[in-house]
């Protein structure tokens, strides 16, 4: 399996776009992209799920339950809302469907859910799909202050378990960055040793003007 699998340091760090812009890049390169989102949650709130903008994103012909195999209405963590839902989030399913889904494709892009250790179900973490996955790790993260911490974590969880990390993306990077803004990005990839890109707040109804630039080891590892 090829392609990259996207994580962020909590919820609403920008994992979406991310994943998205990823998947935009690959497409303008000439690649054939899929996508996968293990579970989307908070469908009950208006505008586009993260799945529908991830096909869009990727040009991909795929039907929802071909991305994200478990969807829920609330907005919550996918155990929670499997539980409510008298249901119970599968590890097998969600690697069959990853599988199927990067089949005929290049690359295969995964967003994960929420944070890195975030359960999708009682005793399975995102973390540990994304190790069964065996795709190098994206990891989407605020440029603000409380981000070093909260980036660090992520990547020495993600190390722990044997995954490569292949990029941080601070998102959204504004167009005149703070001093403290600046110093995030450089201290964190010298302390955790990674390379550390940034992707600008992208208008989701245009995916065409989306600049894929700043894309450099976060691309390659998909390749």
């Amino acid at each position: 399996m090829r392609g990259v699998f996207v994580t962020g340091t909590g919820t609403e760090v920008g994992k979406t776009y991310v994943a998205a812009a990823i998947a935009r890049a690959l497409v303008a390169d000439g690649q054939r992209v899929s996508v996968f989102k293990p579970a989307v949650t908070g469908l009950a709130a208006a505008g586009e799920a993260d799945h529908e903008l991830l096909r869009r994103a990727g040009g991909a012909a795929q039907s929802d339950a071909e991305i994200a195999p478990y969807r829920y209405g609330p907005p919550m963590s996918p155990h929670l809302a499997a539980e409510l839902a008298g249901e119970r989030i599968e590890p097998e399913r969600l690697r069959a469907a990853a599988r199927a889904a990067a089949e005929g494709a290049d690359a295969l892009v995964a967003e994960g859910v929420g944070g890195l250790l975030v359960p999708l179900a009682p005793s399975y973490l995102v973390r540990d799909l994304a190790v069964d996955l065996g795709l190098p790790l994206v990891v989407a993260a605020s440029p603000g202050l409380g981000t070093i911490n909260h980036t660090l974590l992520t990547v020495e969880a993600a190390r722990a378990a044997g995954l490569e990390v292949a990029a941080v993306v601070l998102t959204p990077w504004p167009e005149q960055p703070t001093a403290i803004e600046r110093s995030n990005r450089e201290t964190i990839a010298a302390l955790g040793r990674v390379e550390v890109e940034v992707l600008p707040r992208l208008d989701p109804g245009d995916p065409g003007s989306w600049s894929t630039a700043w894309l450099r080891q976060a691309g390659a590892s998909a390749r």
